[in-house]
């Protein structure tokens, strides 16, 4: 793939934005680093003149904005999905505290296909079941006596971040900063995995045991496992011929 169609992969998504402003002013802060692709869950109020116009310009962003009624349906096709949270749920995803080198992997999966970076709602982020939607996770290191950031400001370090990465990944010096691993599942792969393993589970009753949340926590042990397609599509078809085994 040729470097600067890398960006057209680095996908925003925001989850039930209540002001339309932070719609507008994300947009001029995605435009500001080169990245285009804004998504967004169920808003409050889209498309909205106010967004626009805090767009300042960024129009392009906002016009080509797509609406999804769930995240899941917005990052379906995506390799990496890094929901923005300060929290960290009980169970843990992978955890960037880094930006540069959250960046520099986004980028490198971005050779593969879309990727995505989620932010929540403005006075409540992202709830566990939507970062369990979720690859990995990104916490910003702000200061311990006051960690707020803007939904806007926050996605325009992320979009700063992801710009230096790409550029790093154009020079001479840098070009062996941003590298192609092997492919990752996509998020919709992955929902497939654990729906099939649940279905599967279910009669045997392990999945049953009462609060010990063991579906939640199995689904969590595979993603914090990073598989790759290859070995997704192993452990899909081990699953699909143990089932088969268990019907004769």
């Amino acid at each position: 793939m040729h470097p600067s169609s890398l960006l057209s992969h680095v996908r925003i998504v925001l989850v039930q934005t209540f002001h339309s402003g932070n719609i507008g002013s994300s947009a001029r802060a995605m435009r500001t680093m080169g990245v285009t692709d804004l998504r967004l869950v169920n808003p409050r109020d889209f498309p909205s003149d106010q967004a626009t116009q805090m767009a300042a310009g960024a129009t392009d962003v906002i016009e080509s904005a797509q609406v999804h009624t769930s995240l899941e349906d917005a990052v379906a096709d995506c390799h990496m999905v890094i929901g923005a949270s300060a929290r960290l749920r009980e169970l843990a995803l992978p955890c960037f505290e880094h930006g540069g080198k959250m960046a520099q992997e986004l980028m490198s999966e971005a050779e593969h296909g879309p990727v995505a970076l989620v932010f929540g709602r403005e006075r409540s982020g992202l709830t566990n079941e939507e970062l369990s939607h979720c690859t990995h996770q990104l916490r910003f290191p702000t200061d311990d006596s006051y960690g707020v950031l803007n939904l806007s400001q926050a996605v325009q370090i992320a979009c700063y971040e992801v710009r230096n990465a790409w550029l790093a990944g154009n020079s001479d010096s840098g070009s062996a900063n941003i590298k192609a691993k092997e492919q990752r599942p996509t998020a919709a792969q992955l929902d497939y995995f654990e729906q099939l393993l649940t279905q599967l589970l279910t009669p045997t009753g392990f999945l049953n045991q009462p609060h010990a949340r063991t579906e939640e926590k199995l689904n969590t042990i595979f993603r914090r496992s990073d598989m790759s397609s290859n070995e997704l599509s192993m452990m899909i078809g081990a699953l699909k011929a143990l089932a088969k085994g268990g019907e004769r």
